[in-house]
Formats: structure tokens, sequence, C-alpha cells
């Protein structure tokens, strides 16, 4: 059974979970591999929505095992609520979800830090979610940071913090240690049972021909050396990271999947060359639902872009797409796809990579016919109208890519493939 990673291919928010979600019901395991709760992924499945944050999106489906790789950062009190609000929702995780013991800690010494740095750089915001997972990345970096199987060990612990604190140019007072401490101590005791070696059970399980999905979190222009940088999060997100974060290599992946949105979104600060204002942004935004799971933040909404959608493309080796929101267009006389950019009286193939020159860039458009009709009852390509069918095939031919599936609704059943696997 094939290894196949499914990866948000733009700045986030693609409705990845989504996909992962329409891919779970044969799949026995679904690995997250980076990033930390700021990823807010949302699902719909009878009417009924659930937001994940920290916990594989795989979850909803009782024979799937979920796992929480090396590469994520977690916070310990906010992973609790969660599998406690899930577990409400009548999700049952004994034997199902596996932390690995190496995870990153998220400690609210990181989410003050990162509030603290927001405050600082007025001048340079990044737009982060606040949550602590830059800080936390960074620590582990500096090698100052806490990770998982620490909590194991309450006097290694407590020493580990108190040097965190005086790392950071902090002082702890006793009191304020034991409360902290105490804290991790009684998440400890409700997440230890989920705790394992996930390297050993990931790579057995291959060997047995199990059917593995790697769930990405953010999106390629967002990876922090291949992204929009400084306007980054703080984990590689790319199809590379799956080797790093899960201890699979991805030598290993039979299938690389891309999620597109039909159009653009980006959420927080950084250069967006296709982005659009006024009311067809309002437009767009209201019909997608475009506001943060996480945040609440409404998303900033941009034509599609096949400049950036080709390089993120090559760079994650992808063999076909899955194509999300294209319901959300319905409606809209003309729709612009980005062919190129042109900087300082250059045409360019690939993003710059300075933010000041992606800001400048001047995108070239193809202009297309929209189509009125509501595409939420599509069950195949055959139900879509024509002008959405050849909004497909221009991306197709742009990117030079299959796309294998769409998304027409936010429904688990408004989704079919375009074209087998």
């Amino acid at each position: 059974m094939p290894a196949i990673a499914v990866l948000g291919c733009m700045w986030g928010d693609e409705a990845k979970a989504k996909i992962v979600d329409y891919l779970g019901d044969n799949t026995d395991f679904v690995v997250r591999f980076q990033g930390g709760s700021n990823a807010g992924h949302t699902i719909v499945v009878e009417g009924k929505k659930y937001v994940f944050h920290a916990v594989p999106s795989g979850i909803l489906y009782p024979g799937t095992k979920c796992v929480i790789g090396a590469g994520v950062v977690i916070d310990p009190f906010s992973l609790v609520e969660e599998i406690r609000a899930l577990e409400n929702s009548g999700i049952d995780f004994a034997k199902r979800l596996f932390i690995d013991e190496r995870t990153g800690v998220v400690l609210p010494l990181h989410q003050e830090l990162d509030r603290r740095g927001e405050s600082l750089l007025q001048s340079s915001r990044i737009g982060t979610t606040g949550r602590g997972i830059g800080p936390a990345y960074a620590d582990l970096t500096a090698r100052t940071g806490i990770r998982m199987m620490d909590m194991a060990h309450p006097a290694y612990l407590k020493r580990r913090i108190s040097e965190l604190y005086q790392y950071h140019g902090r002082e702890i007072q006793p009191a304020q240690l034991k409360e902290l401490t105490d804290g991790l101590k009684a998440c400890w005791n409700e997440l230890k049972q989920y705790v394992a070696q996930t390297f050993s059970l990931l790579h057995d399980a291959h060997k047995q021909d199990a059917r593995i999905l790697f769930e990405g979190a953010q999106g390629t222009m967002l990876d922090r050396s291949w992204g929009t940088y400084p306007y980054v999060t703080s984990s590689n997100t790319i199809v590379d990271a799956i080797g790093t974060g899960a201890g699979f290599s991805a030598r290993n992946l039979d299938d690389v999947l891309g999620v597109f949105k039909a159009y653009c979104t980006r959420v927080g600060e950084g250069p967006f060359p296709t982005e659009i204002s006024g009311a067809l942004a309002d437009t767009i935004r209201k019909q997608g639902n475009e506001f943060g799971a996480t945040t609440g933040r409404p998303r900033r909404i941009g034509h599609f872009d096949a400049v950036m959608a080709s390089f993120t493309a090559t760079l994650n080796t992808l063999d076909g797409i899955a194509l999300t929101l294209l319901d959300v267009l319905s409606g809209i006389e003309e729709l612009k796809i980005c062919v190129g950019y042109e900087l300082g009286g250059k045409m360019l193939s690939t993003p710059p990579s300075h933010p000041l020159d992606l800001q400048k860039v001047q995108p070239f458009y193809t202009v297309l016919k929209g189509w009125d009709e509501d595409l939420s009852g599509a069950k195949s390509l055959t139900a879509l109208p024509y002008n959405a069918k050849v909004y497909l095939e221009a991306i197709e031919d742009l990117l030079e890519l299959p796309i294998r599936i769409v998304s027409v609704g936010k429904e688990r059943s408004q989704t079919f493939y375009k074209t087998q696997t």
C-alpha cells in the first residue's frame, strides 16, 4: 500500500484537512510531521464541524491511527483540551493516537515571548497566531527547549525549565515553577498513554504494506527556508520535512498530492502578488468563509497564482493536485490567473526570493469567463459547467500536472475524483 503526502502548496488554509479526511477512509495511519497548534484544520461531516489543531484529522475514522511526529511542537495544556473536546464529540482515542516522545513542548513562556516579539516588531510584524510556536522551535534549535519525554523525569524537567528561563534572561519564582511543573505533571498523566517511539511504529507499518498518509500543516510559501521569508512559519513545510519531522524519508513516498485553492489567500503580513481588495475580495471572503479556524482573522484574498503554484509544485515534486473551494467562484463574471511576473523590465518565471522584490512584481494575467451555476451538488467532472472545466484545464496546463481531486463545498461528500490516481 502507498505512502502518500498531502501538502498545502501556497500560504496555508488550502483545506488540506478536508482532502486528508476524504482520503482517510481507507488509510491506516495519518501523520503530522511539523507545525503546532497554530494549524487550524476544519472538517464538516453531515453538518457537524470539527476543528483540529494538533491532532491529525484522520482521527474521525475509527479504523485510522494518528501519529504526531517528532517535528511537531505541542502545547500539552492545549492538546489535553483538544483531546477532551473531541472525545466529548464521540471520538475514541484508545490505541489510535501516538505522540512521538521527541516532540517539542510549547510552554506559557513561549506564548509570552511570541506576543512580545510581535509587539516589538511593529514595522515588520509577521502576524503570528501568538501560540508560542516560533519561540518553541527557536529554543529547540538553541538546544534549550523542552521535549515530550522530559515530562517523565520531574527533577530533570524542573532543572531544564529553570535553565530555559535563565537563557531568556528571566527568573522564575519557586511558586511559579511548582505551579508550572505540577500542571505539566497533570498533562503527562493524561498524555503518557499516547507517547511512543513512532519511528518504529511507522517503519513496521510500512513493511507490512500499511497505507500511510502524511498531513502537512501551513503551506509551502510559509516554509522557513523556501517561503516568503521572514513572513513564514517556524518549521519546514515542504515534502522533505517528512523525513526530519517523522523519521520517514521522503524517498519512501509513493505519491505527493499538492492542495491548492481555486483562488489564493494569505493570513498575516507579507508580500502577496495577486492580492485583490474591494467588493470582489469581500464576496470571495464571505462565500469561502475565509476566516482563520485558530484566530478568526479575515484572510487576504487574491487571484490564483500559477507562477507561485508552479514553483511549489516543482519544490515538492508533486504528482497531482487537489483543488478546493471551486464552488466559491460561482457568480464571478471574470476569473484571472497570474501567468507571469515582471520586475525591473524583466519577466520572471519563478518568484524572487527577497520580500521587497516580491512586493514590487507586476503580475500578468490570463482572463477566463466565469460561471453562474451552483457547483455544490456536483459529484463528477461532467456535472460542472463548461467554464468551470476550462478553468480547471487552464490550471492543469500552467502547472503541467493533473488535477485529481475537486472540492465544491464544506461537506465531506462535496468532493470527487476528477482523475484517478
